[in-house]
C-alpha cells in the first residue's frame, strides 16, 4: 500500500478495531464504506481514549530499547504452559518419528505444498492449490484429493474462489481450508461497497447475491480410505438475524456486509480453556470459530480524515499476523496496527466491541511508532509471544521487532539485530523460550530464550519459510516448518 500520510487532512484518529493476517496487496477501504454506528451495533465504532493511559498492560522496561529479555514479562501473560496441555494426562511422543530433524518431503513424499496443518488426532494436512492431502499416522505417503468444496471448479475471478490460501487442523479428522476472493465492488443503487441485499430487499440481484458464497472457509473431513470430503462451507454464526442464512462468512452483527472474503492466516488453540477454537485472519479482520459456528469480526482499524472532512474513512488493511499468547490471548496485526485481545469463553462475545472494557477487551492496541507513522504500512506478517512474556512481530519489509507494552496503547519497541534480511515471513514461539524466525530468502533462524543469541537452523532446507505450525501436546513437541523445498519437522524439547 505504501505511504498514505500525504493525504491526511484533519488528523488521524485511532479506532477500536483490530485486524491481522498472505497477499501483499492490502487495499484500504474506500471513504465512508463503513459507517459509524451506534456503540451497541457490533464492532464498527470508534475507540474511547485509553483510560488515562494507565500502564496496566505490562511492567515498563528499565530502558528505552525494550529492556533486558525478561524485563518484558507481563503479569497477566500466564506462566509457562503445563506439559499436559491442560488435559491432566502426560503426553507421549505421538505417532510420528522422534528424530530431532526429519525431512517429511523425502521421508513421506509430502511434496512442496503451500500450507500445512495438524489436527487434534495428529493427522497432517497439506494444501496444494486445488488439492488437499492427508498424511495419517501409519501412512507412508499422503493421500490427495482434488476439487473439494470451493475448489470444485477451477479458480478464477468469476469462480467460487480466486485461489486457496491456508489449511488448519481442527478436531481429530477435520481441517479448515481458507480461500481468497476479489474485493467487493460498488453496485448501482447500493451506497456501501460491501453491502449485499437479501432476496426480496431493495437492490437485490442474483449476481450480487452470489458474492456471499465466494472465498471464505471450508470444513473438510478425512474418510477411512484417506480421501477428503466437504463437511460444510461455513455459514453458521451467532445472532438471531443470521438464523438459517446460508451465506458463507459475513459480518455477524449485520449479515448484509460481506467484508471477510479472503482468508489469509489461521491458528488453532492447542491448550488451555479454549483448546480447539480456531482463529482466521482475513482481508478485513479476525474471526473466531468453534466447530462449524463462527463470529466475525474484530479489527484494530482507525479513521483517516481527508481535507478537513467530518467523515472519516475506516482503515482496515489486510491482516496477516496471528498468534495465540501464552495465556490464550489472541494476537493480531494488520499492515499498520496490532493488538492483543482477551477472549471470553463465549463465542457470541467475540464481536462485542467496547474497546478497553466488555467481555472481549483490547489489552493492547497500537502501532509501531518507532518504525513508521500510522498511515504507513509496516507489512506485519507474524505476531508471537515467547514464554518470558515479550512480544515479537515480523515484517515482510522491516525485520523482527520486540515489543514490551508500557500502557494499553503504547509500547517500547526494539529491532532485533543480526538477521541477514529484513524480509520476515513467519515466527513461532516454542515452550523452551525460543523464537523461530522464518525469513523470505535466508532460511530458518532461532532466537534463544536469552533474547540475544541468534543462529541459523541449517538442518532445514529452503530459503523461503512459508509457514510454521507448533504442536506442543506431544513430547518431544513438534514444529512443522514449511519452506520452498518442502516440509521438515523438528522435535523438541
Amino acid at each position: 500500500m505504501g505511504i498514505r500520510a500525504g493525504v491526511v487532512g484533519a488528523g488521524l484518529v485511532v479506532m477500536s478495531l483490530l485486524s491481522a493476517g498472505c497477499s501483499d496487496d492490502s487495499p484500504t477501504v474506500d471513504p465512508q464504506d463503513d459507517p459509524v454506528t451506534d456503540p451497541t451495533d457490533g464492532n464498527e465504532v470508534p475507540s474511547l481514549p485509553p483510560p488515562g493511559s494507565i500502564p496496566d498492560a505490562g511492567t515498563p522496561p528499565p530502558d528505552e530499547d525494550g529492556g533486558t529479555p525478561d524485563a518484558g514479562r507481563i503479569p497477566d501473560a500466564g506462566t509457562n504452559p503445563d506439559p499436559d496441555g491442560g488435559t491432566g494426562e502426560t503426553p507421549d511422543a505421538g505417532p510420528w518419528p522422534t528424530d530431532a530433524v526429519l525431512d517429511y518431503t523425502r521421508s513421506f513424499g509430502a511434496g512442496k505444498p503451500q500450507s500445512v496443518g495438524v489436527d487434534e488426532g495428529l493427522n497432517l494436512w497439506l494444501l496444494d492449490g486445488r488439492r488437499i492431502g492427508v498424511l495419517r499416522p501409519g501412512d507412508t505417503a499422503p493421500t490427495w484429493t482434488t476439487g473439494v468444496g470451493q475448489a470444485r471448479e477451477p479458480f478464477g475471478d468469476t469462480a467460487l474462489a480466486t485461489g486457496a490460501s491456508v489449511i488448519c487442523g481442527g478436531e481429530a479428522g477435520r481441517a479448515y481450508v481458507g480461500y481468497t476472493a476479489n474485493e467487493m465492488k460498488r453496485a448501482e443503487g447500493i451506497e456501501q461497497r460491501t453491502y449485499i441485499p437479501w432476496s426480496g430487499e431493495a437492490g437485490y440481484s442474483p449476481e450480487r447475491f452470489a458474492e456471499y458464497q465466494k472465498g471464505d472457509l471450508d470444513a473438510v473431513r478425512v474418510q477411512p480410505d484417506g480421501s477428503v470430503t466437504l463437511e460444510e462451507h461455513l455459514w453458521r454464526t451467532t445472532g438471531a438475524s443470521n438464523k438459517d442464512r446460508q451465506a458463507g462468512i459475513h459480518n455477524t452483527n449485520d449479515f448484509h456486509y460481506e467484508e471477510d472474503r479472503s482468508v489469509l492466516n489461521c491458528a488453532r488453540v492447542t491448550r488451555g480453556r479454549d483448546r480447539g477454537d480456531l482463529y482466521i485472519t482475513t482481508n478485513h479482520g479476525v474471526t473466531r470459530i468453534q466447530g462449524l459456528t463462527y463470529n466475525s469480526h474484530r479489527h484494530p482499524g482507525w479513521y483517516l480524515y481527508e481535507d478537513g472532512s467530518e467523515w472519516g474513512s475506516l482503515q482496515c488493511p489486510y491482516m496477516h499476523g496471528l498468534g495465540i499468547g501464552q495465556n490464550g490471548d489472541v494476537l493480531v496485526a494488520n499492515e499498520q496496527m496490532l493488538g492483543v485481545l482477551a477472549p471470553s469463553p463465549k463465542l457470541e462475545d467475540w464481536d462485542r466491541e467496547l474497546t478497553w472494557d466488555g467481555p472481549t477487551p483490547w489489552k493492547f492496541k497500537s502501532y509501531n511508532e518507532a518504525l513508521n507513522g500510522q498511515a504507513t504500512d509496516d507489512y506485519w506478517r507474524a505476531f508471537e509471544q515467547v514464554t518470558s512474556g515479550r512480544y515479537y512481530l515480523g515484517s515482510a519489509e522491516y525485520g523482527v521487532w520486540a515489543l514490551t507494552p508500557k500502557s494499553r496503547s503504547a509500547g517500547n519497541w526494539s529491532k532485533l539485530a543480526g538477521l541477514p534480511t529484513n524480509r520476515i515471513q513467519s515466527l513461532k514461539a516454542t515452550d523452551d523460550g525460543a523464537l523461530y524466525i522464518g525469513t523470505n530468502g535466508a532460511g530458518l533462524w532461532r532466537l534463544e530464550a536469552d533474547g540475544t543469541t541468534l543462529a541459523q537452523v541449517r538442518d532445514v532446507s529452503g530459503q523461503r519459510v512459508l509457514q510454521m505450525v507448533y504442536e506442543p501436546n506431544v513430547k518431544p513437541s513438534m514444529l512443522l516448518v514449511l519452506t520452498d523445498q518442502g516440509l521438515t519437522v523438528l522435535r523438541g524439547p
